[in-house]
């Protein structure tokens, strides 16, 4: 029996090129962890494209918010607007990858961007 087996949709192009077209921008402007971060999102990103490209129109529908919010941050005050705009779409990507039940996709941190410091801490100094 013959399976003809499909390629990536239009859609799924459009979104991918998105992605990719957007985190070329940010490795023009981001370094160290908040550009891994940003190459993570991508990658969960490209992934959910992907695997997705044959689902229901609302499970596309989800990963298409997903893409065009990580593609919509845009940086326009100070330094610390890039960080924060990624941990919110980092957020955005992880409840979407819970949802459609890929938590192999959750986009995890693979260390602090900034240190969180509790009542007793005391910054070194």
């Amino acid at each position: 029996m013959f399976v003809e087996e499909r390629g990536p949709t239009p859609g799924t192009d459009v979104l991918i090129r998105k992605v990719e077209s957007h985190l070329a921008a940010l490795r023009t402007s981001l370094r160290g962890p908040e550009l891994e971060l940003a190459e993570r999102l991508a990658g969960s990103l490209r992934e959910l494209v992907v695997s997705t490209a044959q689902s229901s129109a609302a499970d596309r529908g989800q990963v298409r918010v997903a893409v065009h919010y990580f593609v919509l941050r845009r940086e326009s005050r100070g330094t610390l607007l890039p960080v924060r705009s990624l941990r919110v779409a980092q957020r955005v990507v992880d409840k979407v990858a819970r949802q459609l039940g890929r938590p192999d996709l959750l986009v995890e941190p693979a260390r602090e961007l900034t240190p969180v410091l509790t009542g007793g801490d005391v910054p070194a100094g």
